[in-house]
Order: structure tokens, then C-alpha cells, then sequence
């Protein structure tokens, strides 16, 4: 994870103007603790090659947080020669091959290789190597032979990257993070890479001639997605290109015929081994995080988002099978003391004492559940339960700094939802080890710097309320149409604003079902191997929705995991509805 930040001024008395407040760039080293530094470049006319006042001048900022390599690559990265490159991402693999050691220095050693093509071919050389790029990323590139800029997020929006054009200012600023919360700022879609040509609007304010960037998909005409290159799924009724990821199935099974989705069906075989890749490229060779403040003896690298609910129990279990056996994993569970909730339980009580409203969350209760279940079937890992209890205090001291970070998102399911993963990303508060309760708890904090999400099963594998939804309505007709809507907006989702509230403290979030190599896996799997709606439970002894991932589950040894029911964060950690129960999530933040 790093912090990325680009002013381009059209002329030198807007970058005299500009300058980095001490504010911003505390948020910009709080995503990159480990380096800071500037570049700066000037950009002259290329009809005149000389500089003045009206040239643009381009800052280029970054900080760094070290997760990959054998030493800390310092950004902004430059070519040798004058471009400059801000990347803030995991590149796990370009053009099909996995990267060794740093991955900045890979990408740059090949847009130098791009840059030595005929110039009219450069900026399609540029572009390629981009899109070659298989990871959550999201960066800032500026090529000085041909004055362009370049800046994309990566198809699914797995990093955050805003905009804002201030014409009367003359400056465009690409950054992580919002410099204030003010209608100017936008986030950059991840639809495509977009281009600026510097050298079309020299001296030349954008409200005489609009600086709007150029989208260059992510897949041009004829050019094979990642999945499609080799498809696994032989299929005629397909919607190719769905996120730019790879083509999605919408076959139907004959009226009647659908075969049982069970855990002999090759879908639940192929789910583990696409998740086990996915997990080796985000938590092996992690390096070991700064002792400062940890304990000496730990070597805890990854922790999970831990609700205890399937998609992140599932993770947690299958990284056991893939990292070192001396290697910790921590749990985080969150859980907040919600006054109205606690009104309701005080209420209930009749005036009996009640013992901890932390405990009655009910992601705590489920997490607690699973933790066990872990510990019964990885007898040889050391897993750490960190209970993280945020009181209603706390919560409120930090209310202006989570709606600073999550901006433009405004409504009070933003805030809700991005509570509950600022204090998780935190990752302080009091572990155990044991699953017996009668072992008392220790102040924690967790020295690890990378957490695992489990976001996007649910999209993938049928997991809403709609999706049974659908298949009642117009069967595995509507199952389809409603799968489909889902993966095609996984690069709408809020990943942007998630990615904000929780490198906020110096973590980086990975999602292994968001790997694209699985998605696309996913997207060509028929509907009936993913949630098998047309059997009831009493086929498998499992739900229908996500019935592949919780066959897995069962697989794994987790029969009571396999079972767990949907639950959205903000209502299991209960940050929902704090002061009023009335309150509607679509409500903008007052």
C-alpha cells in the first residue's frame, strides 16, 4: 500500500499556489509509513522546447509502505531519464508471469522497453503494459518524451484514486485521498486508463479548452481477456468482457435437469485450488513488520477481517494450509457499543445486570463460534482471536476524521460500513489464544500490515437475498440476469472508500475472491455450480446460496461454518443506527 499524490499546474504561479498541507501529507504517510519523497518536473512546449511561466509544472508525490521485495523501493519511481511513475498496488503478475521481488521496479523496467517503440506506436506500448497487469493497483504515469500523463484504477476499483479540476486554480490533482471534502473531488472510475496530453493545453486554463482525459479501454477491439485466453468452461451463450475480466456464462439446464451441486462436484475441487493460488500470491513472502511496539517472539504477518461468517473463515482456514507453521494468524473482531441497542438490552434486562454488550454483538458471537472451530481443525497453527471493543465514545471522537476519509461517499451506510473497518484496521484490542472462556484476554495489537477480506463471495456465488429472490420469480433465468448485474458492477463497488477507512492505518487490505483469475474462473462456472437454488437443503445439509463455498467449507472440516447465515457488517458489529432506528442508510451524513 502506498499513498499517491500528482498536482499538474498549467503555469508556475499555480504551483507556487499549491503546496502539500501538513494535514494531507500526514494522510499520505499514514497509507505509506516506511518512505516519503516529491518529484518535480517541468514541461516545456514541444513546438518550442523552452521553458517559461506558462509551462506546466507536474509534482509527483509518494509514500510507501514496504510488502514487496527484499529491501524498501523508493517512489516516485523515474526511468533514468525524466518520467516519473507513482504506483500504489500489488502487481502479481504481468503479461501472465508471476513478478519477483518489487513489482514497481518491474512495471518500470517495462514502460522504459515501451518507450523505445516508434512514437507512434508509444502510447499503445504504454497502455499494453498496463493492461497486462493482473492485481489491485491504481497509479499515475507520466511519460516525458510525449507529455502524457497516464492514471487508472484497476478493473475492479481495488485501490483509491480521486480527481478534482480546479479551473480558477489551473491545477488538476490525482491523489489516494481527498485533499478536503468539497464537490470537486471525484472518484476515478476504474472503466479504463485514462490519458492527458500536456502538450495540447500549454499555458492554456481548461475553462478556454476543457482538460478532460482520454479513456482507453481496458480491452481493445479483438484483444483476449484473461480468462478467455484459455476458457475452462466449453459454452456457446456467454457475454464476453464482463469488468474486462473475462466472458460470463449464461447457459440454462434443461427444464428439470439441473444436476446436484455436492462436495464430490468438480466446482468445489476447482473453488479450493483457485482460492489457494489466489491466497499464495497475497500472504506468502510477506516481509516481517517492524517490531516497534510487538512483541519481540511474534511473527504474525496477515490477519483477517474475521466476523466469523463463511467467506472470511473459509480464508482463514485455507491460509493455515498454505503459510509457514510457525506463523500466526490474528483474527479481528469488531464489535461497538451502539446506545440504542443497549437502551433495547438494558430494557429487556428488567434491571438485571448485563455483563458485556460487547459480547452480545453478533459478529462476536458467531466470530467466537468459528474461532473454535478453527482451533479444532488446525491443531498445529497458533490462531489469536483480538477482540476489538470500540465504545460509543470513541466512535463519536473519531466521526469527522472516517467521513474525511471516506468522501464523496456521504450517507449514513457509509459511515456505518466504514467505521466498522477504520477500528478493525486498527487492530487493537484484547487476544486470546483460546477459545476457552475462562482464559483471560491481553491488550493486543496487531503487528501485521496485511488483512484478508472476504469481500466478493457473495457477488460471485449467489450470496444475497435477491439471488433466491430471483430464482423464485423467473428461475435460473433470473438467477442468471441477477448474477450477471452482480459481477459486472464489482468495479462499482465502494472499494475506493473501504480502501480509504482502512490504509488509513498503515495496512493493506487483499481480497482473494476478488483475484482475476478467480472471478473469471467464476463468471464462466454454469449458475447451478456456484448456488444451486433448485435443490433445497436437504440434498447437501447446506443453503443454497454460495452452496459451492459452503460444500467447501464442509470439506474443510467446518460443518457449523458451512451453516453460517448472511450477515452485513454494519449490523453485525452494530454500527448501524447508533442514535435512531429510524434512520435510513441512503440518508446523507449530516
Amino acid at each position: 500500500m502506498c499513498g499517491i499524490h500528482a498536482v499538474l499546474c498549467a503555469n508556475k504561479a499555480a504551483a507556487d499556489a499549491h503546496q502539500i498541507s501538513p494535514d494531507l501529507k500526514s494522510r499520505l504517510c499514514n497509507r505509506g509509513p516506511d518512505y516519503y519523497s516529491q518529484v518535480e518536473r517541468r514541461c516545456a512546449p514541444c513546438s518550442t522546447g523552452h521553458y517559461d511561466d506558462d509551462c506546466w509544472t507536474l509534482r509527483f508525490t509518494s509514500t510507501v509502505l514496504a510488502l514487496r521485495g527484499d529491501h524498501i523501493t523508493r517512489q516516485p519511481l523515474v526511468d533514468g531519464g525524466e518520467s516519473v511513475l507513482c504506483w500504489n498496488g500489488e502487481a502479481w503478475r504481468i503479461g501472465g508471469r508471476l513478478v519477483e521481488g518489487n513489482d514497481g521496479e518491474a512495471i518500470v523496467a517495462r514502460l522504459v522497453k515501451a518507450s523505445a517503440c516508434p512514437p507512434q506506436s508509444i502510447e499503445d506500448s504504454i497502455l499494453d503494459v498496463f493492461r497486462s497487469i493482473e492485481g489491485p493497483f491504481a497509479f499515475v504515469y507520466y511519460h516525458a518524451p510525449s507529455q502524457k500523463v497516464f492514471f487508472a484504477r484497476d478493473r475492479l476499483g481495488r485501490r483509491s484514486l480521486m480527481l478534482s479540476d480546479d479551473e480558477q486554480a489551473g491545477t488538476l490533482v490525482i491523489s489516494s485521498i481527498s485533499e478536503a471534502c468539497d464537490t470537486s473531488w471525484k472518484e476515478v472510475e476504474p472503466d479504463g486508463i485514462y490519458v492527458l496530453s500536456l502538450d495540447d493545453h500549454h499555458g492554456i486554463l481548461s475553462e478556454q479548452i476543457p482538460r478532460v482525459p482520454v479513456r482507453r479501454k481496458w480491452l481493445v477491439d479483438g484483444q483476449a481477456d484473461f480468462v478467455s485466453r484459455s476458457s475452462l468452461f466449453p459454452f456457446s451463450s456467454v457475454l464476453l468482457s464482463v469488468s474486462s475480466i473475462g466472458p460470463f456464462n449464461k447457459t440454462l439446464p434443461p427444464p428439470g435437469s439441473s444436476p446436484v451441486l455436492t462436495a464430490q462436484s468438480p466446482s468445489v475441487a476447482m473453488l479450493k485450488e483457485q482460492l489457494v493460488d489466489s491466497l499464495r500470491l497475497r500472504i506468502l513472502n510477506v516481509p516481517q513488520p517492524p517490531l516497534e511496539g510487538h512483541s519481540p517472539v511474534s511473527n504474525t504477518r496477515v490477519a483477517v477481517l474475521f466476523s466469523g461468517g463463511l467467506d472470511c473463515t473459509v480464508l482463514a482456514r485455507l491460509a493455515h494450509e498454505v503459510l509457514d507453521p510457525d506463523q500466526g494468524i490474528d483474527l479481528i473482531n469488531v464489535a461497538f457499543e451502539n446506545p440504542r441497542v443497549v437502551s433495547q438490552l438494558k430494557k429487556e434486562a428488567k434491571g438485571q445486570p448485563i455483563s458485556d454488550y460487547y459480547e452480545a454483538c453478533p459478529d462476536r458471537i458467531t466470530g467466537r463460534r468459528s474461532f473454535d472451530e478453527l482451533q479444532k481443525v488446525c491443531l498445529r497453527r497458533t490462531f489469536r482471536f483480538l477482540a476489538v471493543n470500540v465504545p460509543y465514545e470513541e466512535t463519536v471522537s473519531h466521526r469527522q476524521q472516517v467521513i474525511s476519509l471516506i468522501y464523496p461517499h456521504n450517507t449514513e451506510m457509509d459511515l456505518s460500513i466504514a467505521y466498522a473497518l477504520f477500528f478493525a484496521a486498527r487492530g487493537q484490542g484484547f487476544v486470546t489464544e483460546s477459545s476457552n472462556s475462562e482464559v483471560a484476554s491481553q491488550p493486543y495489537t496487531t503487528p501485521a500490515r496485511v488483512l484478508l477480506s472476504g469481500l466478493g463471495a457473495d457477488e460471485l456465488f449467489g450470496g444475497y437475498s435477491r439471488h433466491p429472490t430471483a430464482f423464485i420469480n423467473n428461475g435460473y433465468a433470473g438467477l442468471v440476469d441477477e448474477l450477471l448485474v452482480d459481477v459486472s458492477r464489482l468495479g462499482k463497488r465502494n472499494l475506493g472508500r473501504d480502501d480509504r477507512a482502512m490504509s488509513h492505518w498503515s495496512k493493506e487490505v487483499r481480497f482473494p475472491f476478488l483475484d482475476e483469475r478467480l472471478v473469471g474462473w467464476a463468471m464462466q462456472a454454469p449458475a447451478w455450480d456456484k448456488c444451486d437454488f433448485e435443490n433445497g437443503d436437504e440434498m447437501t445439509g447446506v443453503e443454497a446460496g454460495k452452496r459451492v463455498l459452503r460444500l467447501l467449507a464442509l470439506e474443510l472440516g467446518m460443518a457449523g461454518v458451512a451453516k453460517e447465515k448472511k450477515r452485513a457488517i454494519q449490523f453485525g458489529a452494530r454500527t448501524a443506527k447508533m442514535e435512531s432506528g429510524r434512520v435510513k442508510g441512503t440518508t446523507l451524513i449530516a
